[in-house]
């Protein structure tokens, strides 16, 4: 049995006020607990590769998500065609342009 509850606004606001908090606590523990020491080598490698391997995960995640399947839509072409971009050279933005191009018209031809 599924038990949905509603929620106000008010609690939603709560829920993102303290989300932020806890955010914020985490992301000043480093320097607040490291002070001016330098991390081990191995620790520095895996902090650097962090954010690639979170924003990959979320384009993913984003890209091929569904209602709990597997979905391939036009997303996905216009990622693969901004992932090509990307590796040919081209900014970031214009990469974003490309893949929203590709998936609208994919779209609008369907």
């Amino acid at each position: 049995m599924i038990l949905a509850l509603a929620a106000s606004s008010t609690e939603v606001w709560i829920v993102v006020g303290v989300v932020g908090v806890v955010t914020f606590a985490f992301k000043a523990a480093g320097p607040v607990f490291l002070g001016k020491r330098e991390l081990p080598a191995k620790a520095d490698a895996v902090v650097a590769l962090i954010a690639p391997v979170m924003l990959t995960a979320l384009v993913v995640v984003q890209t091929f998500g569904g209602q709990e399947e597997l979905t391939v839509d036009a997303r996905v072409p216009g990622v693969a065609v901004a992932a090509v971009a990307l590796w040919r050279g081209a900014p970031i933005v214009a990469a974003m342009a490309i893949a929203a191009l590709v998936t609208g018209l994919l779209r609008l031809a369907a």
